[in-house]
């Protein structure tokens, strides 16, 4: 909890120095994961902890894993949302810790989305029952 204005004013000048930190970086690969209660219902937090561990073993320094809330495609959770500086935004579905490691390998790593993992892909697999 926060008590003065101070402590304010100084995770202000933390999260400001993060900030520049990351512009100095460039811009990287964001991987946002959906941490609503229907995304962690559905098994989001043992996705994004895998990704993380993924990540870091790599040692990948440009990419992050932030978490958000409701995507708003809550059938399809956990939902993963990866953003590639000057691509469309990849959204993959139903997503499992087992699925991760070769996301990283396939789309973080080599540039080529699982695209069996889309929401593309399963809406037309949904439409083709």
């Amino acid at each position: 909890m926060i008590k003065s204005i101070q402590e304010l004013e100084q995770i202000r000048k933390k999260a400001l120095e993060e900030l520049e930190f990351r512009k100095q970086q460039g811009e990287g690969i964001r991987v946002v994961v959906g941490m609503a209660t229907c995304g962690i219902a559905a098994g989001a937090r043992p996705v994004m902890l895998k990704f993380v561990e993924e990540i870091q073993k790599r040692n990948l320094q440009n990419v992050t894993v932030v978490q958000t809330g409701c995507i708003g495609l809550c059938k399809y959770e956990p939902i993963v949302e990866v953003y590639e500086p000057n691509k469309e935004k990849v959204t993959y579905v139903k997503m499992t810790p087992e699925k991760v490691s070769r996301v990283v390998a396939e789309h973080i790593v080599n540039g080529k989305p699982v695209y069996e993992y889309t929401i593309g892909y399963e809406e037309a697999k949904e439409a083709n029952k």
